[in-house]
């Protein structure tokens, strides 16, 4: 039986207007006409669940969630393939993924077949939102959680508000990729968030993107706050490299590295292109070494937003590398074509991560 009720007066969007969107989405521009609600309190557990219409919120402004920064999603897409079917990738990873970020926030987790029912019907229920696949288009889902207890007050709510929103988008990152090591600014530290999908990890980002942007850069390459010496994320994105030897290589989960299931596709789709697949601390002088002596051939980052994102430079207030010839390496785009060959039906899915949705 389902969880969550569909509310029969949800207005639809005309077909000028979806067809207006798809023209050109951008990303977070525009939003379906449905999305998911459901609410927690310490008292009934999870209820109210239900598909309305994507709108505003009513909130008081003493909700503990703007206050004292509760609040955590996941990212994940819904894609057409060629027959018109709407498939979604691995979206049971993003289910635990946020249940783990909901345990480090001190907040309720949301069951698996609720997140799971929830980001599917906010599909089916938009299926004419799902754009064809020119360009990589498709539809990005939002599930979010925020504290919606009304109380001013340093600690762990009795109330949260779970929502999923879902948008037509291109491609995040459409060019390759600068990325710029700040000199000032870290992502995160041991006992940290960094491995919680929550939205003050993002929020404190953005002054480096800043710096990143003002030095030429698209992105920042994320060090370790103790030392500075250890290479951890790129900006929004996993950072992985190629070696002349084959390793694919990327930095070791170590709690302040966010669990990208873009990065787990990858390394294990990476023996198919004859890429040994390694997880281990990247030393940020190895790095730099490594592409002044050709020993690190190709440099890329991934995520679900940034798919499979070429790096070609890299660069900080003492250095300027450019990665190989400068442009995307024949490897990289290798494995870009085959995740999104996979994801758009144009591969086969041999591992099992493609759900059908409509």
């Amino acid at each position: 039986m389902s969880a969550f009720a569909v509310d029969p007066t949800v207005p639809r969007a005309s077909a000028t207007d979806i067809a207006v969107a798809l023209q050109d989405p951008g990303f977070g521009r525009y939003f379906v006409d449905h999305m998911a609600q459901a609410t927690w309190s310490a008292a009934d557990g999870w209820h109210d669940k239900a598909l309305l219409a994507t709108g505003p919120l009513s909130l008081h402004p003493a909700v503990s969630g703007l206050h004292y920064g509760q609040q955590i999603f996941e990212g994940l897409k819904a894609y057409r393939h060629a027959d018109d079917s709407v498939w979604m990738f691995r979206p049971e990873k993003n289910a635990a993924r946020f249940a783990h970020s909901a345990a480090r926030m001190q907040m309720p987790a949301l069951p698996t077949e609720d997140f799971i029912e929830s980001v599917t019907k906010v599909v089916q229920l938009n299926l004419d939102w799902v754009p064809q696949a020119e360009g990589e288009q498709s539809l990005y889902l939002r599930p979010f959680m925020f504290a919606s207890e009304i109380q001013i007050g340093v600690k762990a709510s009795d109330y949260y508000t779970y929502i999923c929103l879902g948008m037509p988008v291109m491609p995040f990152y459409p060019q390759p990729l600068t990325l710029w090591v700040s000199p000032t600014y870290s992502r995160s530290m041991a006992g940290g968030t960094g491995d919680a999908k929550c939205g003050g990890n993002y929020g404190a980002s953005m002054i480096a993107e800043a710096e990143a942007h003002r030095n030429g850069c698209t992105q920042v390459l994320w060090l370790d706050s103790a030392t500075r010496s250890w290479v951890e994320e790129g900006g929004t994105m996993n950072f992985l490299v190629i070696t002349e030897s084959g390793e694919l290589v990327t930095p070791e989960l170590n709690g302040r590295i966010l669990a990208g299931i873009t990065r787990d596709s990858l390394l294990t789709l990476a023996e198919s292109h004859g890429l040994r697949p390694v997880e281990r601390p990247l030393a940020f002088a190895e790095l730099c070494e490594g592409i002044t002596s050709g020993r690190i051939t190709e440099v890329l980052a991934c995520g679900t937003a940034a798919v499979v994102s070429p790096v070609v430079g890299i660069k900080s207030p003492e250095i300027d590398l450019t990665v190989g010839d400068g442009t995307p390496g024949a490897k990289t785009l290798e494995l870009r074509a085959h995740l999104t060959g996979i994801q758009f039906g144009t591969e086969p899915d041999i591992h099992g991560w493609m759900r059908r949705v409509g």
